[in-house]
């Protein structure tokens, strides 16, 4: 099969969606298909530095004006047109007469936009862009969600249909494995920590729904139980915002409180492997990747007791209420009493999100489109 698949724009560093473009690309591959990854080249936007106001509009003049007449060339060409992600959904309407689908991994940013989380406010041409986001989601062929949570909000708040929905979950993206004391000791000394020094390990951006400031808060109250005194937390995918750091000198935590950038897949998966646990209290989120990448290394993972949290753990996950930190942290510290069921539990949960699974529902949803395609014709 001749599958085009459509990225992002290199220059919006949007790390996780290139990740994402590139398994479906290396994979499918694999698998005998003849693929194209396709991603709108940077022509206006390289003319100004990325600091300049103008920066983001020559980008979408590059993304959403100058490459449309290269998507409709190609996709001619092409069996079947895959987006890879939402932010694109401006394209659909170029796909028209093209057999597609579009990857969904969350209406975060269109829910924002139509006012529902009021702790992240989104300025007039913002709401426009999530509006022309929605409509082309509205008009597309097929949806592949990354989760049922994503599935259950485009039907709510946006009125897709769901035999025009399709939950194919996210693989690991990178082959975590539990990785012993000895092997680790050295990715963790790269990262500042001391050979069997305690630590809680956190993932996440500083995206509102990340609630990073939750996490620390847990911290707090863990660090008062005595078997956990001398524990410190890794936060590892993006340096603290000042708010955050308040809330650390507040809770007098900033000396035990590391801030790991940059890290390699090797480190990450060391910290994983040797954290009490990872504590993972987001709010929203679309899938989830590190609540499966801890439990693939054996790490018990603390989760927010929502969709699609507690459904991508598989019910392998300390589950916990992150706005009462007090009681999460006596949740967690009873849990951590004994982990061997929990660490089992998470090992095979994680086992089933592979590539394969993946990829052979990607086939299975291609092959879908494209017959319904021809039998219209």
């Amino acid at each position: 099969m001749k599958v085009l698949l459509v990225g992002n724009y290199l220059p919006d560093r949007q790390d996780s969606m290139q990740i994402y473009a590139s398994m479906l690309e290396s994979g499918l591959r694999d698998r005998g298909h003849e693929v194209c990854l396709l991603q709108p080249p940077a022509v206006l936007g390289t003319r100004v530095v990325e600091s300049s106001p103008l920066f983001k509009w020559l980008g979408y003049a590059d993304k959403f004006v100058l490459f449309r007449r290269e998507l409709r060339r190609v996709a001619a060409t092409a069996d079947i047109v895959h987006l890879c992600d939402h932010s694109n959904a401006m394209y659909v309407p170029a796909l028209a007469h093209s057999p597609h689908v579009i990857t969904c991994h969350d209406v975060l940013a269109i829910r924002s936009a139509m006012g529902h989380f009021p702790e992240n406010p989104v300025s007039a041409t913002g709401r426009m862009f999530q509006r022309l986001i929605a409509r082309g989601l509205r008009q597309a062929g097929v949806i592949l969600c990354v989760s049922s949570k994503t599935r259950d909000d485009l039907k709510q708040y946006l009125g897709v249909p769901e035999q025009r929905l399709r939950v194919v979950p996210n693989a690991l993206s990178w082959p975590y494995e539990p990785m012993n004391a000895e092997v680790s000791a050295p990715f963790l000394t790269s990262v500042g920590l001391r050979r069997d020094e305690p630590y809680f390990f956190h993932m996440g951006g500083n995206h509102w729904y990340k609630n990073r400031g939750a996490a620390i808060e847990i911290f707090a109250e863990l660090r008062k139980l005595p078997q956990f005194a001398r524990a410190r937390l890794v936060m590892a995918g993006g340096p603290l915002l000042p708010e955050l750091r308040a809330i650390a000198q507040k809770r007098q935590l900033r000396e035990v409180i590391l801030e790991a950038l940059g890290l390699s897949n090797e480190q990450l998966n060391a910290l994983y492997s040797c954290a009490l646990a990872t504590l993972f209290p987001s709010l929203e989120e679309g899938f989830g990747w590190p609540i499966v990448e801890a439990q693939a290394c054996g790490c018990p993972v603390v989760i927010t007791d929502r969709p699609p949290m507690n459904e991508v753990a598989g019910g392998a996950a300390i589950l916990i209420d992150p706005a009462e930190p007090t009681t999460a942290a006596r949740t967690i510290a009873c849990a951590l009493e004994d982990t061997i069921g929990t660490r089992a539990r998470g090992l095979r949960n994680a086992a089933s999100y592979t590539t394969e699974r993946m990829l052979e529902q990607c086939e299975v949803l291609y092959r879908d489109i494209v017959n319904a395609y021809r039998a219209q014709r």
